[in-house]
């Protein structure tokens, strides 16, 4: 009997580490709250800073984003947050460019996991476009496009993304960049989230060993103890 406890014991260890992937929201600072901006007001952020929580700048020389106030108005518009008090404007302040920002998570190769994300548009001000485009990358390549053409004059309009993704190593960089024009300076992202995805991924060759080895413990286990219990 003792033997048999120490045999489940161990199975019960194998299987606490096959599920020890990491669970919530795998990004930090996923609706840009620090550092905190003066209210009403924002903050410029140029290429290759580290001044938002947990996120780098990215993009062409002399550009940059802009963490937003979720009371900033101008134009007419007030350019609310989707989530908290603050948001972040891809085109800048003004420099209008393919700048973004992204962020390396630590992931468990062959997992799957689920990035949502909030674009937002307003279509008053004049000098803020008609759309809000952005380009998702994963590890430094585009995967996709979103486009949020909801109108709304006098606010930002949000709408919600998802894109799935299965990881290749054990951390995994999400970048986002601005792909509006020019002319358009406004082009808003807000809560971006990554979480283990609910479909079934193809485990590591190891977590594979490690699965089996505890079952065969389990089925070792419960033999011994029904021969004892006889």
């Amino acid at each position: 009997m003792q033997t048999a406890g120490k045999t489940l014991a161990m199975v019960a260890c194998s299987l606490s580490l096959v599920s020890g992937i990491a669970r919530g929201n795998l990004i930090t600072n996923p609706s840009f709250e620090t550092p905190v901006v003066t209210a009403g007001s924002f903050e410029n952020f140029a290429t290759g800073s580290t001044g938002i929580t947990g996120w780098t700048v990215t993009g062409p020389t002399d550009t940059g984003v802009s963490a937003i106030s979720t009371t900033f108005v101008q134009n007419g518009v007030t350019f609310e947050a989707e989530d908290g008090n603050q948001w972040i404007d891809l085109t800048g302040d003004g420099s209008n460019s393919t700048e973004g920002i992204e962020q390396t998570v630590t992931t468990a190769p062959g997992t799957n996991y689920v990035l949502t994300f909030y674009v937002g548009n307003t279509t008053g001000g004049g000098i803020f476009g008609t759309t809000s485009t952005d380009a998702l990358s994963i590890d430094g390549t585009e995967v996709n496009t979103y486009e949020n053409a909801n109108a709304d004059a006098t606010g930002l309009s949000w709408e919600q993304f998802t894109y799935s993704f299965t990881a290749t190593g054990a951390s995994t960089t999400i970048g986002f960049a601005n792909l509006d024009p020019a002319s358009d300076n406004s082009n808003g992202l807000d809560m971006v989230d990554i979480e283990v995805g609910s479909s079934t991924a193809t485990p590591e060759p190891g977590t594979e060993a490690l699965v089996g080895g505890a079952l065969v413990l389990l089925a070792f286990a419960l033999r011994r103890r029904s021969r004892v219990n006889r």
